[in-house]
């Protein structure tokens, strides 16, 4: 009897101790399945985000009346394995001759930037100085040749290591608008488009660069000494003690500049012999630039719209990294708004101050 009842209650421990071990299996459960949810809600809202996103980009796209083109586009990259789209590329030379592991080392792809010049033979010997300043500081360097003369330029150490296009009688512009599509030069920083007329003895690339990263200019360029040959804009001449301006005061003529004026030529602009665009920047100016545009004359004042922001903040010139302009006509150019520089010391007195 005792036997029996001591069974019994065996029986009802372990039949206690297996409810007990489900309870405590069940409570184990709880922070598993609370994971699972938070996992599964993390992928619902990036999924939903992902999606706003993307009808963001089509109202953008439909905003500037490129929806067609954009879904006509998508429809033909269809039959593309997923990855392997590339959207974007660059300038930099990859020359079939050399070793894989040779070519990844050649380069640093990292903190590049552009210089774009159009050339003539006549000036080979100041773009020589120009390139050789800008070669060694992770510089990309493209000559555009308005002349037709590329066999001329062989001769100097870097020539092969620069990138030359020929179009007979072709502007600065004309290049631009062709050959440096946003999606081209996008690993670039920065994209100097510059004149070959331009005196680099106190110029240095980095410098620059280092500057206009600091203070935030996504348009620039650099000052011109005050003995160049011609300076259109009162703006652009060298302040010797500042570093960079944004603004000039001068009351010349029709020219009223004071704390009041919010565009160009007071505050806001740079010149098209030299300007310097951050990648942001080029992407819009790229757009803004007309597809006939051949001289440029105007552009200089419509550059503001491309600041990214304020254009009394965004845009600056250089003080501290100055160029001289030396004025040479090519392609038949006249001196079409040039100001002596004689002529406007005596004529105004101007005031520079860094904002």
């Amino acid at each position: 009897m005792t036997s029996m009842k001591s069974l019994r209650w065996l029986m009802r421990k372990k039949s206690g101790l297996s409810d007990g071990g489900k309870s405590s299996f069940r409570m184990k459960q709880l922070p598993f399945m609370a994971v699972v949810c938070t996992v599964m809600l993390f992928i619902v809202y990036r999924t939903t985000k992902y999606q706003y996103h993307q009808e963001e980009i089509d109202k953008k796209w439909s905003l500037w009346g490129k929806a067609e083109a954009y879904l006509t586009t998508s429809q033909k990259l269809k039959g593309l394995p997923r990855g392997i789209i590339q959207d974007s590329s660059d300038l930099e030379l990859r020359p079939l001759w050399l070793r894989s592991n040779s070519r990844s080392k050649s380069r640093d792809y990292s903190n590049r930037n552009l210089l774009a010049i159009p050339v003539g033979i006549k000036q080979k010997h100041n773009v020589n100085a120009m390139v050789q300043k800008f070669l060694p500081e992770n510089f990309t360097i493209i000559l555009f040749h308005y002349d037709g003369n590329v066999d001329g330029w062989w001769n100097l150490d870097w020539s092969s290591k620069a990138i030359h296009i020929v179009a007979q009688n072709q502007t600065k512009w004309w290049f631009a608008k062709r050959f440096l599509h946003p999606d081209i030069v996008s690993i670039y920083d920065y994209i100097f488009l510059w004149d070959e007329d331009l005196g680099v003895e106190h110029f240095s690339p980095s410098r620059y660069v280092k500057i206009v990263k600091e203070e935030g200019l996504e348009i620039s360029q650099p000052a011109l000494d005050p003995n160049s040959t011609e300076i259109h804009h009162r703006i652009t001449v060298r302040a010797r003690n500042k570093k960079f301006h944004r603004r000039v005061y001068e009351r010349r003529g029709s020219t009223r500049c004071s704390d009041a004026s919010e565009g160009p030529p007071c505050t806001g602009f740079v010149e098209g012999m030299a300007p310097v665009f951050s990648r942001s920047a080029w992407y819009c100016t790229w757009h803004l630039i007309q597809n006939d545009l051949v001289h440029g004359w105007g552009m200089d004042m419509k550059l503001g719209y491309c600041a990214q922001g304020d254009r009394t903040k965004k845009v600056g010139v250089v003080d501290s990294q100055y160029v001289v302009h030396k004025g040479i006509q090519t392609l038949g150019g006249s001196d079409h708004g040039a100001t002596k520089v004689s002529k406007l010391k005596k004529t105004t007195t101007v005031k520079f101050l860094v904002t």
